[in-house]
């Protein structure tokens, strides 16, 4: 993508080293983040679904004890 290779000239440019490496680093960490909100999202309305067809687990008190 050109306008990616632009902004990182301009990134390299402008900050040092260790000031990239931390913004790769904490891009990298919200990118992550989005990706296991994605995953807990997709796993709550799997374990509902489930629920709703009877398949899952009582959610009574005292269910399995």
């Amino acid at each position: 993508m050109p306008v990616t290779g632009a902004l990182r000239a301009v990134e390299s440019f402008l900050l040092r080293a260790g000031q990239q490496t931390a913004r790769r680093n904490a891009w990298a960490a919200v990118v992550a983040d989005r990706q296991r909100a994605r995953d807990r999202r997709e796993a709550e309305h799997e374990m509902a679904a489930l629920v709703r067809a009877g398949h899952g687990p009582e959610l009574t008190p005292g269910a399995g004890s």
